[in-house]
């Protein structure tokens, strides 16, 4: 799966255009819709079910001007579950999601607006 295109409040994956908050599975699902328990906070919780498909990496967009943050204690808790943790502005986050080999099981939630 290849980010195309990403903008304030839209995502274009593997031609498709999504308008909403969204979770990228590593076998290339997509969940349209997601949401945060604190809004501009991310936490494990969000991202439980992201976490029990094994992923080896999880890339969060933070939105276009990066204002959602990971809770302080998140990546450290990922790196308990053998998962690293990339979060960085949107369009960083895209790229550096793009550049991930087939190989590797890449998760991603991306904030599409603020």
């Amino acid at each position: 799966m290849q980010i195309q295109r990403i903008a304030f409040g839209r995502i274009v994956l593997d031609g498709r255009t999504y308008t909403s908050d969204l979770v990228i599975y590593p076998d290339g699902r997509v969940r349209e819709g997601w949401r945060r328990a604190r809004g501009h906070r991310l936490s494990m919780e969000d991202i439980a079910g992201l976490v029990e498909t094994g992923p080896e990496l999880i890339v969060a967009g933070t939105g276009m001007n990066g204002r959602m943050r990971p809770d302080p204690d998140l990546e450290e808790r990922l790196e308990r579950e053998g998962i690293r943790l990339h979060a960085s502005p949107n369009e960083e986050a895209a790229v550096f999601f793009n550049e991930r080999g087939p190989a590797e099981r890449v998760g991603a939630c991306f904030h599409l607006t603020c």
